[in-house]
């Protein structure tokens, strides 16, 4: 009587093998294509010059700092309100003030805002903005001067969407 159960083989061990790199490079292939669909990974289009500009960028923005003059973003529902005052209080003489949102991730749904002015240092605008994490990047200008230049890091659901 010979007996026909050979038990785990090296066919065996090819096999497992085989299918376990299988699926660690069918899922990197997905990784990889989600990755490169869905953010372009680029920050600045030349590092070098961003480089260059840091200094200046840094020493206005301690300008801007110095000066006292801070902004307050407001959004309820539609309803987006942006005021900015000096550093005693009073509403800053600004003319126009855009503000941009941007997704943390991905570039998709950004889109920039101009506000329109509803009294001395009030500005608002109507607009909806969907629910989630959101850069706000606010530019506030005087005779076409940069006076201020804010960024805050915000979650909708924090303005009672």
């Amino acid at each position: 009587m010979k007996a026909s159960a050979q038990g785990f083989t090296g066919r065996h061990m090819l096999l497992t093998i085989s299918a376990f790199f299988a699926v660690v490079i069918a899922v990197n292939i997905t990784m990889a294509v989600y990755a490169s669909s869905s953010w372009s990974g680029l920050v600045v289009e030349n590092t070098y010059v961003a480089s260059q500009e840091f200094n200046g960028k840094a020493a206005a923005m301690k300008t801007m700092a110095a000066s006292g003059i801070e902004g307050a973003l407001s959004v309820n529902g539609r309803e987006i309100r942006y005021n900015i005052h000096d550093g005693k209080g009073a509403p800053a003489i600004i003319d126009d003030v855009t503000l941009n949102f941007k997704r943390p991730v991905g570039d998709h749904e950004d889109f920039r805002l101009e506000l329109r002015k509803t009294g001395e240092g009030q500005f608002e605008a109507d607009h909806e903005i969907a629910g989630g994490d959101w850069i706000i990047e606010a530019v506030s200008r005087r005779n076409g001067v940069v006076v201020m230049h804010e960024a805050k890091r915000v979650d909708t659901a924090e303005f009672g969407q």
